[in-house]
């Protein structure tokens, strides 16, 4: 995906992006290929291929959704998708959680390059980083590999009552967020609506927005070894 392509297809679904947003990305994708040379961030480094399946997928959630006031990113990683909807919506208050030391230090040196503000990094795991934040987040969303049941019991502790789950999969998405049901409803959070969209080379992105209705239970979230070893 070539950069005007890019702009003019987050335009199309309501996503502005400015000359100075691009300046940004721009210098964003330089210091992935560049830390991406002596630590693991990314399997994708053509230009093209990461605007397309990297910052516009990010971005695609926004596709009638406004991003506004308090978001956490579980699992930050490389950032995706909390340093893109952050560039994208610089009024968010962006908190990223990585566990892992190395990544916070390169979200880090990008949130300095690019002069970025209202934007934390945070070195802990979700389930230990909740225990002085439960629900108090507007937004919370992770872009990972794990099962929706694994993830929600992350995320949705979280975020505050009326708050939203944005969660991110892909073309197995429904089937994912189905099995996962049974856990967002245990801990609180009912299912507002599921977007159904893709990138240009026909693969699917499968978008499910939950809104927190009632209060997580406190014994939530777990170890992070018993999440895994006995899904909700």
């Amino acid at each position: 995906m070539q950069k005007q392509e890019f702009k003019d297809r987050l335009a199309a679904i309501g996503v502005n992006i400015t000359d100075l947003m691009m300046e940004q990305f721009d210098s964003y994708y330089h210091l992935l290929v560049e830390w991406n040379g002596f630590m693991n961030l990314t399997g994708i480094t053509d230009e093209e291929e990461v605007y397309e399946k990297h910052f516009y997928d990010c971005l695609l959630s926004a596709a009638g959704f406004k991003y506004q006031g308090m978001m956490a990113d579980v699992g930050s990683g490389a950032g995706f998708p909390g340093l893109v909807l952050k560039i994208a919506f610089p009024e968010l208050k962006m908190t990223l959680i990585e566990p892992i030391n190395k990544r916070c230090n390169f979200l880090n040196e990008v949130i300095k390059t690019l002069g970025l503000k209202d934007i934390e990094v945070i070195n802990k795991r979700s389930e230990d980083y909740v225990s002085e934040h439960r629900e108090q987040f507007d937004i919370v969303s992770a872009r990972a590999v794990s099962n929706v049941n694994i993830l929600s019991e992350l995320c949705v502790p979280l975020l505050k009552i009326g708050g939203t789950f944005v969660i991110l999969r892909g073309s197995n998405g429904n089937e994912e967020i189905k099995d996962g049901q049974k856990a967002l409803k245990l801990l609180g959070a009912d299912e507002d609506r599921i977007l159904e969209t893709g990138l240009s080379d026909g693969s699917k992105r499968i978008i499910g927005y939950y809104k927190k209705m009632r209060h997580t239970d406190k014994k939530y979230p777990r170890n992070y070894g018993m999440i895994k070893k006995k899904p909700l």
